[in-house]
């Protein structure tokens, strides 16, 4: 078995991008960002559920492609709890959001 060389790597590593991997909800996340990424995981959870793409989801959504990426990765900053709760309410009209 031949390894990659030194510039392969270097190739490989500079391919690979921050956006490439889905945000980590830090210990110290405020109220507002739990809310937003309980949202996103709700529409993770559906999107699984339902066996769409992201294209496919975003169609239903009526919404950018990149959009359903950012919520997929919990790129929580890119929403208001307001908008990922609209588009919660548009796959499952009976989606409930527990504060405590």
């Amino acid at each position: 078995m031949r390894y990659p060389d030194k510039n392969q790597i270097a190739d490989i590593l500079n391919a690979i991008s921050e956006d490439d991997f889905a945000e980590v909800l830090p210990a110290d996340a405020s109220n507002v960002d739990k809310v937003k990424y309980q949202l996103c995981k709700k529409i993770v959870i559906y999107l699984q559920d339902h066996k769409l793409t992201q294209a496919e989801l975003a169609r239903r959504l009526g919404i950018d492609r990149s959009r359903i990426n950012w919520i997929v990765k919990y790129k929580t900053e890119h929403f208001t709890i307001d908008r990922l709760y609209e588009l919660l309410g548009q796959l499952d009209k009976d989606a409930e959001l527990k504060v405590s």
